[in-house]
């Protein structure tokens, strides 16, 4: 196969008029332009979430609350119960300060674990609350003619209602504000009103946070020397310069998501996966995604196939004069990566010689809290956000998936920067997740419909080339990635690659950490454990729970397994190839311009 040109910005393949579902006749276009552009202001008035579903799921809560008088009495008594015990708590501590709570808190949940709330009346105003937030988690969990996924979502609204009214984000509620507001005379809400004006400022301007100007591209951040050796309209692919004498003969190519930068996986010195691979002796090989604007509307998730891995591929191929290829997916990356070579085993074309997916979904049916953003309705309404524009703005992006950690990065940030007036450090991964990319609106749409709504990749209905293709198919070695706090793709939704390919052979590695955090483990983390075990074809299929307890923890970083299993994998050593060669000579130095584009 022949790269397309490099300098020939590469164009999305022909489609039918667009949002074709969405126009019934002609006559009625101005009417749906109207609808349009009042969910379009309306979503960015919600954070992107559909008043209407909302409200229908809560009225089918409710109607079926209404008609389960058992349920009824189950809440009363219930209620009853926690009044009695807190009424008793409160009695036993009138007598006893040192008396021990009534309720402990969740062992993610971090507001109350200052000393100050064990003192009256802030242990009384903590415990008060913990008892209402487990009511309410009753009275909306088990409620019979209500179905599992709407029970979800009621369930999490109401949790984040909670959140956003619990006394940790009061001021006089809360004991550590009060004592700071006394110990500096106030100084502390000053600080956080400047601390909130800068903010307003900063994200008003389309300024990065407060402390990110400090880690700069190609300095601190995606520093590991390379070239960009390809370019079209979607991607640059940086071919990373050898830093051994021999490499493994067959290079790494990695895809990462385009929902963020490619650098998590090249961030900084000494916590680069890119630079650990490198001194490791692997050719590697990243695609770096071209952040959309508006005129990418139409492009689809089949363009970034074609132009993303398949482009990258043809180009590692030639410059490495390597037939086969370690193929390298992170989140969606990994997804689009699996469709690739699905149609890949379908048409015969055998260059991936394993698959390695990061934090990668392949089946949706089991996705966790990000399901709850991806209901028909919700779709819809992003649909209408998206249309105006032709993108996903990334700060809408980031909001969803922060909703989801709202007490860790929306209502602690808030104390912590505007109540107690301080600021937390920026770090690496803050700077990198503060740099957030578009989506384009068909893109977007055919991925939350065909994969997170309809499963078609999971139900061999997803089609390539006008033809489904099926994970089934793919018979290189996979070695799967996932995390144990995992909110974006559940580790238990990962594990189902077992039950969809008849690979030789599937390597599931859980390691600690989350979406970001457990993929970007370098050997020397103090805190990284990881589980590892590898399942033949033939063998029989382990549950996730059973693999859970029958396989044993290992400290460490889950970076040198992985890389021990692509030496097992790989066919020996050779010379470093050029970076690009005559055919693909180097257009600019690494990071390339794409990441800059903001």
């Amino acid at each position: 196969m022949t790269p397309e040109p490099r300098t020939t910005p590469a164009q999305p393949a022909p489609i039918p008029a667009a949002d074709e579902r969405q126009r019934p006749d002609p006559g009625g276009y101005a009417t749906r332009a109207l609808d349009r552009a009042f969910k379009a202001n309306l979503a960015r008035m919600t954070a992107g979430i559909p008043p209407a579903g909302l409200t229908s799921v809560y009225f089918e809560w409710l109607s079926h609350l209404a008609l389960s008088p058992g349920k009824q009495v189950e809440l009363a008594e219930k209620c009853l119960r926690k009044s009695t015990r807190f009424a008793q708590y409160a009695g036993r501590l009138a007598l006893n300060p040192a008396t021990p709570a009534c309720i402990e808190p969740m062992p993610q949940d971090r507001r109350f674990r200052d000393d100050a709330w064990q003192q009256w009346p802030y242990n009384l105003i903590h415990q008060s609350f913990l008892l209402t937030q487990q009511w309410w988690h009753n009275a909306t969990t088990e409620v019979e003619g209500v179905s599992p996924a709407r029970e979800r979502v009621i369930n999490f609204v109401t949790r984040q209602l909670l959140d956003h009214a619990s006394p940790s984000n009061i001021p006089w509620l809360n004991p550590e504000i009060a004592q700071a507001t006394l110990d500096s005379c106030g100084g502390n809400l000053v600080n956080g009103w400047q601390n909130f004006l800068e903010d307003c400022e900063r994200t008003a301007s389309g300024k990065l946070p407060v402390g990110a100007e400090a880690f700069r591209l190609g300095e601190q951040l995606a520093a590991t020397p390379g070239k960009v050796v390809y370019r079209n309209h979607l991607i640059e692919l940086i071919q990373y310069a050898p830093t051994t004498r021999q490499v493994q003969a067959e290079p790494v190519l990695i895809v990462p998501a385009w929902i963020m930068k490619y650098y998590v996986l090249d961030l900084t010195p000494g916590k680069s996966l890119v630079e650990y691979l490198v001194d490791q002796g692997h050719t590697v090989f990243m695609i770096s995604w071209r952040n959309p604007g508006s005129e990418d509307r139409d492009l689809s998730m089949d363009d970034y196939r074609r132009l993303g891995p398949m482009a990258a591929l043809d180009v590692v191929t030639e410059i490495t004069g390597s037939h086969r290829v370690h193929g390298v997916g992170y989140c969606l990356g990994g997804t689009l990566l699996c469709i690739a070579a699905a149609a890949m085993a379908r048409d015969g074309d055998d260059r991936l010689a394993t698959l390695t997916t990061l934090a990668t979904q392949v089946d949706f049916t089991e996705a966790g809290e990000l399901m709850l953003f991806t209901g028909e309705s919700q779709v819809a309404f992003l649909e209408d956000m998206m249309w105006d524009r032709g993108y996903l703005d990334g700060a809408q992006m980031a909001g969803a998936f922060q909703i989801l950690r709202s007490n860790d990065l929306v209502w602690s940030r808030m104390v912590r920067d505007y109540l107690l007036g301080q600021r937390q450090p920026m770090n690496a991964l803050m700077a990198w997740n503060a740099d957030s990319t578009r989506l384009p609106y068909r893109m977007h749409s055919e991925y939350l419909r065909q994969l997170f709504l309809d499963n078609d990749l999971a139900s061999g209905r997803y089609q390539v080339d006008h033809r489904p293709v099926a994970v089934q198919d793919i018979r290189a070695p996979i070695f799967a990635v996932g995390t144990t706090s995992d909110h974006v793709a559940p580790w238990q939704s990962v594990y189902k690659i077992h039950l969809l390919t008849d690979a030789d052979e599937v390597t599931f590695l859980l390691t600690s950490g989350g979406h970001n955090a457990g993929i970007v483990s370098e050997p020397d983390h103090p805190t990284r454990r990881y589980r590892l075990r590898t399942q033949h074809q033939g063998e029989r299929y382990l549950d996730p729970q059973t693999w859970l307890q029958s396989t044993p923890e290992q400290a460490g970083s889950w970076w040198p397994a992985w890389q021990q299993w692509l030496v097992e994998h790989s066919s020996g050593r050779s010379a470093p190839p050029p970076l690009g060669g005559d055919r693909f000579p180097a257009l600019e130095d690494a990071p390339g311009r794409y990441v800059r584009i903001s």
